[in-house]
């Protein structure tokens, strides 16, 4: 009897809702698998488009799986996970998101049979992490080195592998066109690992080809006072002056006073701030600089004053691009005018403001220093621009990562049909369940004769990647491979998930508290201080 008497126990809030056991993690397993059909058509150069309207208003048309991840509102817990290797795999090597997506929905997909049969979930994390060490060692046995060969060589291997990422995407029309001003973009920033050394400006209308790379720095004309136009548009070898400072009169600040005995000492105050601002230009002239740039405003006064005197001007200019600019002339950013030296002011050999469709840009090139570019796109329509350059930023990591690790792979599903082909084979080596699982790892049928042969969109038929210059870099398979298996053992070890109700509002608990005092009860929630 006393036993019968014991209270009961309750660890959560009124409300919370549990899932457990087998249930739950197939219910993680059906929402992981869903989210890879979603992005499933957009693998490969025969890949379609996605078209992505907000509650905004907004649409965005791509086939990256990173942009398509991140703009999907996802709301499964477990289905997030891939929302982040995604991201992961965007911000580590640039180009295989669809990929470590739809490897991870595969992975536990050919899970789901025998978690339904009753294994146990550690056999199989211990499994696809055995096979993930496999693949990778075979991934890193097939790569092939592209060390030791001339710039020429390399620049025209490294054209390859960002040809291959770009005939995935919507500008795969004119893939070797880009892939050639990609490279040339990457190998002018050198060793510098600094993406936004590279800046993608994009201006509507004209078409595809239109697009060009400037081998320095390129921005759109900014905001201009009257006097601008009478500036020189063009210069030789010119001096770069670079600033961080307000070239205009400045208004007092807010609950200023100044009293005066004397009412004439009032044109000796006005006076000294014309001093205070001419005292400016003038330093700014005496440093000898043709081109004067500053991240704030450059106001009417000192826009005439410039003109005057055959110099070229340019105000609020975004950090990013002045920043470029010093890193490719050669300048420092000054935050004052005092002590201009030589040393401090860049150049480049050719300033010019030019008309692009329907805007101005101000164009710096053969700038000494040559450690940034610029790629100007053309193109018809907004959202076309918006995913050139996303096709674009992939190309220039992937060439970036093919730079730095110099090991690339065959394309067209070649390495991963002998990956498949090895972990099948190894398998067979293996006693007891483990067999199963590592052989559930792989997703297709070697067809080839080789471990080179993929599949050839043009022909339908297999061909050679490596003799169709079909290429990427080992390392882009190296981390899908390495993401996708650790978010597959992620997910696969979660047998239990606690949703906490939301939180009450204070109308609610007063409403409550007037409830409970009128006699209601609590129900079976914990008891509140």
């Amino acid at each position: 009897m006393a036993s019968m008497m014991q209270p009961q126990i309750i660890l959560l809030k009124e409300g919370t809702d549990t899932s457990q056991g087998k249930a739950q993690l197939l219910s993680n397993i059906n929402a992981v698998t869903g989210v890879g059909d979603v992005v499933r058509t957009t693998l490969g150069p025969r890949g379609m488009d996605k078209l992505i309207h907000d509650d905004k208003g907004s649409v965005t048309i791509s086939n990256d799986g990173a942009t398509i991840m991140k703009l999907l509102d996802i709301v499964h817990p477990a289905a997030k996970i891939l929302v982040d290797i995604a991201k992961s795999q965007d911000s580590e090597v640039g180009d295989g998101t669809t990929t470590v997506v739809l490897l991870a929905a595969e992975f536990l997909k050919e899970a789901k049979p025998f978690v339904e049969d009753g294994v146990h979930s550690q056999n199989l994390i211990r499994s696809y992490r055995t096979a993930s060490t496999l693949a990778i060692e075979k991934v890193k046995e097939l790569a092939v080195s592209i060390e030791g060969k001339s710039v020429e060589e390399k620049k025209g291997l490294l054209a390859k592998c960002a040809a291959t990422t770009l005939s995935s995407k919507l500008i795969g029309g004119e893939k070797e066109f880009f892939a050639t001003m990609v490279v040339d973009a990457v190998m002018a920033i050198g060793d510098d690992d600094r993406l936004n050394l590279i800046g993608i400006k994009k201006v509507p209308g004209g078409n595809m080809r239109d697009s060009f790379l400037v081998d320095g720095v390129a921005f759109k004309k900014t905001f201009s006072y009257a006097g601008f136009e009478q500036q020189p548009k063009k210069f030789l070898n010119p001096k770069i002056l670079l600033l961080n400072i307000e070239l205009e009169l400045k208004s007092e600040k807010e609950n200023a006073e100044i009293r005066l005995s004397d009412p004439s000492q009032y044109q000796s105050i006005v006076d000294a701030e014309w001093n205070i601002i001419y005292d400016k230009l003038d330093k700014c002239v005496e440093s000898g600089a043709k081109v004067v740039l500053s991240r704030l405003a450059i106001g009417d006064l000192a826009t005439q004053y410039f003109a005057d005197r055959d110099i070229f001007c340019a105000g609020r200019v975004a950090e990013e691009d002045l920043n470029r600019v010093a890193a490719a002339a050669g300048g420092t950013v000054q935050t004052s005018v005092n002590n201009i030296i030589p040393e401090v002011l860049g150049t480049c050999e050719i300033f010019e403001e030019k008309q692009v469709g329907g805007e101005r840009f101000n164009i710096f090139s053969g700038c000494p220093s040559g450690r940034t570019a610029t790629i100007v796109l053309r193109g018809g329509a907004d959202q076309f621009i918006e995913e050139a350059e996303r096709s674009l930023h992939d190309a220039i990591m992937i060439v970036r990562r093919a730079v730095k690790n110099s090991t690339v792979v065959p394309g067209g599903g070649a390495i991963d049909m002998e990956i498949s082909k090895y972990l099948r084979q190894h398998s067979r080596t293996i006693a007891g369940k483990s067999q199963l699982f590592i052989n559930s790892q792989k997703h297709a049928m070697q067809s080839g004769e080789g471990a080179s042969y993929g599949v050839d969109i043009n022909t339908g038929g297999i061909a050679d990647s490596f003799a169709n210059f079909v290429w990427e870099p080992a390392v882009v398979k190296i981390n899908a491979i390495n993401a996708a298996t650790e978010a597959a053992c992620l997910i696969l070890s979660v047998d239990e998930t606690v949703k906490n109700p939301k939180s009450e509002s204070a109308q609610g608990d007063a409403a409550g508290a007037m409830g409970r005092g009128r006699g209601g009860g609590r129900g079976r929630g914990m008891r509140r201080r």
